[in-house]
C-alpha cells in the first residue's frame, strides 16, 4: 500500500485509530500517515499484542494490522475481524500459514 496522509473527518476504524494516535501524540490527524493496512491471521486471542501474565484463547483469529507513521516513528494498531483497532506497543507477528476463515 502506498503511504497516504490520513484524511481528517473520514469515518471508520482506520480514522478512529488515526485520531487515537494523533490525540496521544498531541498532533493534528493530518500529521499521521497510513503506511499499511492488511488482513492477517493472529496466532491467538491476544491479537498479536500479548500482555505478560495474561492467558488467551488458543485459536487462530482473523483480523487486521494497521501501521501508522507520525513524527518519524511507526505505530502498530491491531484488530479482530470487524472489531476496532487498538494500539499495540510491543507487537508480535501474525501467523504465517493459511488464513483463518472470515
Amino acid at each position: 500500500m502506498n503511504q497516504q496522509p490520513a484524511v481528517p473527518g473520514t469515518n471508520g476504524p482506520v480514522a478512529a485509530a488515526v485520531a487515537d494516535l494523533a490525540s496521544t501524540l498531541g498532533i493534528a490527524p493530518s500529521g499521521v500517515t497510513v503506511r499499511s493496512l492488511e488482513d492477517v491471521t493472529w496466532r491467538d486471542g491476544s491479537l498479536g499484542c500479548p500482555a505478560p501474565g495474561m492467558m488467551y484463547t488458543q485459536a487462530l483469529v482473523a483480523g487486521s494490522r494497521l501501521v501508522l507513521e507520525a513524527a518519524g516513528a511507526t505505530y502498530e494498531y491491531h484488530a479482530a475481524a470487524g472489531g476496532p483497532f487498538f494500539h499495540c506497543p510491543n507487537p508480535a507477528p501474525p501467523f504465517q500459514g493459511h488464513s483463518a476463515a472470515r
